[in-house]
């Protein structure tokens, strides 16, 4: 088994390979990120980018399942505390076949927990004609070769008995129909609020995350975690899900009022994104997305570029999910 004391600085391995079929892109998008360009061929081909492609959170999730059976599941790996910045360079389209280079930036002891190693990883994931479609910078933990098995419970602050009822208060009318130049940056939404379940998570992360303590509650109880806890990318695409739930109400009300909907564009990634804290089996997360700026495109002037600091906070009112995002928006006329 491979520990912190095995991925020195300068480590480097090739992960994969990984086919993408369109009926892999078509079920994770239709789930998770059920936008045109992600779900329908014709629709595709008026849109940005002019064929159908996979949704950036499912390349995430894909790179994930390359770590997970290159690197972690054969590992003393303890999860990540989130990740530093992800570049969506190029689509994933149906077809291609994925490989994931993984480099080790930098690595240290955890001054907290001495029995802990901090690895700081970088990924270039290339497709089949070794084009670069996603670039991916975060540290994972490992224990080290001397550390005793954990007992559980290290992060655990799972209270499942607290009530959720408070973040069912339903999603705040929807007054605009907004176009770039209407949005007000420090403006915040609210997406809505999803409860994870055991299967969810563990159906999840079979498919791309399959690492002991989100597939299997027992080994999960003797992990840092203490308990069964969602994957990361399984967070962020719940985030996703609800942010398309959120344009589709503002559609409707849109057509129901006579207007054309603005549209978005693909995003090109995102930064600062933290796993604060565990999301257990049985948590309610409230989704939240704040505008923080915004400036027209010097590429494209028909689209501006709009930046987003968004959230994700569980029953207790504790924040577990947080991320700076990006995404391009349609300009009036």
């Amino acid at each position: 088994m491979r520990t912190f004391e095995d991925l020195p600085v300068g480590f480097a391995q090739t992960l994969g390979p990984l086919h993408v079929s369109k009926d892999d892109i078509l079920a994770f998008a239709r789930e998770y990120d059920a936008q045109p360009f992600h779900v329908d061929e014709v629709a595709a081909k008026d849109s940005f980018v002019g064929t159908l492609i996979a949704s950036g959170w499912h390349t995430c999730s894909l790179n994930m399942r390359l770590v997970a059976d290159g690197l972690l599941l054969d590992s003393s790996a303890m999860g990540a505390p989130g990740i530093e910045e992800v570049k969506w360079v190029r689509p994933v389209r149906p077809g291609d076949t994925l490989r994931s280079h993984v480099k080790v930036l930098e690595s240290r002891i955890s001054k907290s927990r001495p029995k802990l190693g901090l690895v700081q990883l970088h990924f270039d994931m290339v497709n089949h004609d070794d084009e670069t479609v996603l670039t991916q910078t975060n540290w994972v933990m490992f224990a080290t070769r001397d550390a005793e098995p954990f007992t559980g419970g290290a992060l655990s602050t799972n209270t499942q008995s607290g009530s959720s009822n408070n973040l069912h208060r339903g999603i705040p009318p929807i007054s605009s129909n907004a176009y770039f130049e209407d949005l007000v940056i420090g403006e915040t939404e609210e997406l809505g609020s999803y409860t994870f379940l055991p299967d969810d998570i563990i159906g999840f992360a079979k498919q791309y995350d399959p690492q002991p303590f989100h597939v299997d509650a027992e080994a999960a109880k003797n992990s840092l975690f203490g308990a069964l806890c969602a994957s990361g990318w399984h967070t962020a695409s719940v985030w996703m899900k609800h942010m398309v739930g959120h344009r589709d109400r503002i559609r409707a009300y849109a057509l129901a009022h006579g207007q054309r909907p603005a549209r978005l564009g693909p995003s090109p990634g995102f930064s600062n994104l933290k796993w604060i804290k565990p999301v257990y089996a049985g948590d309610t997360i409230i989704y939240r997305t704040t505008v923080t700026a915004k400036r027209p495109s010097a590429s494209r002037p028909e689209w501006g570029l709009v930046f987003h600091h968004n959230t994700g906070t569980n029953q207790n009112g504790e924040e577990v999910f947080a991320f700076d995002g990006m995404v391009f928006w349609e300009r009036r006329g």
